[in-house]
């Protein structure tokens, strides 16, 4: 049997493909364990300075597997959600940005784990729908807590409980995806985008992602001394220094990411 989940590297930039074409990559618990352990591995590897998701095939990502949760639903989204809680945590504790690169339907699963990535690049032909309204069931895999984040609690709402699909276009407008783009073109420009993230300071996005984040559930006090400790970390990095010195020297600095 093929692997359900493809992990490439080159250079800095870690690639996680998703792999079950004939399934529109639904995720079943194959597919959520390899995810997990890839995410473990890559939280292991400090050369590791971008990550990219994709997706095998005609889509990204069609959602959870029904024939998982058919037999019993409550055990199968157990078994489902385990290790994709664990992952989607591992990941945004990688200093490394994550982006995803979406082809195709972005749907249930498929769409909330796209919200959970720092950079969403799509294609014209690109479908988002959180979907699970339809089939009567709540969200999962960090839906509820990024899409308000992103596009406010009201389009929130309206995009969950109406359950109903937006282009590209209208995912660009609404703030779920940061560009849009023709598919013969969407890889290489994430590709491009993950190679730029990848020369860059690496630990100071990681701070900058975390706090990014955390700002919603602290008060300014909080924020400010959060934003401090986290500046003192980057003090004591070469890529700091280094970003001085290039001032200083007029020229473009060269990051080595700690």
């Amino acid at each position: 049997m093929p692997s359900p989940l493809l992990v490439t590297r080159a250079g800095g930039v870690a690639t996680l493909q998703f792999n079950r074409p004939e399934a529109m990559n639904a995720l079943d618990v194959a597919t959520a364990q390899a995810l997990l352990a890839a995410v473990q591995a890559l939280v292991q590897d400090g050369g590791v300075r971008a990550v990219l998701l994709k997706g095998a095939g005609r889509a990204f990502m069609a959602g959870g597997d029904l024939a998982t949760l058919r037999a019993d639903p409550a055990q199968g989204a157990r078994d489902l959600l385990g290790p994709l809680n664990e992952a989607l945590l591992a990941l945004q504790q990688l200093d490394a940005p994550v982006i995803a690169q979406v082809h195709g339907a972005a749907a249930g699963a498929g769409l909330s784990l796209a919200l959970m990535c720092d950079f969403v690049l799509a294609a014209e032909d690109a479908k988002f729908n959180l979907a699970y309204i339809n089939l009567g069931t709540s969200c999962d895999v960090g839906a509820s807590w990024a899409l308000p984040r992103l596009v406010g609690l009201r389009r929130a709402l309206e995009i969950a409980l109406l359950g109903e699909t937006l282009s590209a276009d209208e995912a660009l407008r609404a703030g779920l995806v940061n560009r849009v783009l023709p598919a013969a073109e969407l890889p290489g420009a994430a590709q491009a985008l993950a190679e730029r993230l990848a020369a860059g300071p690496t630990a100071a996005y990681g701070h900058m992602r975390r706090l990014m984040r955390a700002s919603f559930d602290r008060d300014l006090a909080g924020q400010l001394a959060a934003e401090a400790d986290a500046f003192d970390a980057c003090a004591r990095t070469r890529d700091l220094r280094e970003g001085i010195e290039a001032f200083f020297g007029k020229r473009k600095p060269g990051f080595v990411g700690h």
